[in-house]
């Protein structure tokens, strides 16, 4: 199993990007990704999921949980310490689809 940093390195990168916004089903902004230390690499998973599925999806987020490799099971044991993870654990959970906005 690869870890999380090199599942990192063969996603794009987040240059040009200020962060992500996401979306529940009304358009409502329920989170946000920003573009800076400590976030770079969820704001990468995150756009990566949404390019590649168009949404967060329940699949999606399966993937993501994939992606973040050690960090998951970390997440699993600690709630709260990794929201962004938390987020994909709910989404497979409780099966909903977040839209993703990205602000240049």
């Amino acid at each position: 199993m690869k870890t999380f940093q090199e599942n990192l390195a063969g996603l794009p990168g987040c240059e040009g990007i200020t962060r992500l916004e996401l979306l529940d089903d009304s358009s409502k902004i329920v989170a946000i990704i920003e573009n800076k230390p400590g976030s770079q690499g969820s704001l990468r998973v995150y756009r990566h999921l949404a390019d590649k599925h168009g949404a967060i999806t329940p699949i999606a987020a399966q993937e993501g949980l994939d992606l973040y490799a050690e960090h998951t099971e970390d997440a699993r044991n600690n709630p709260g310490k990794h929201p962004n993870i938390d987020r994909l654990l709910d989404l497979v959970q409780h099966p909903r689809t977040l839209n993703t906005r990205v602000v240049e």
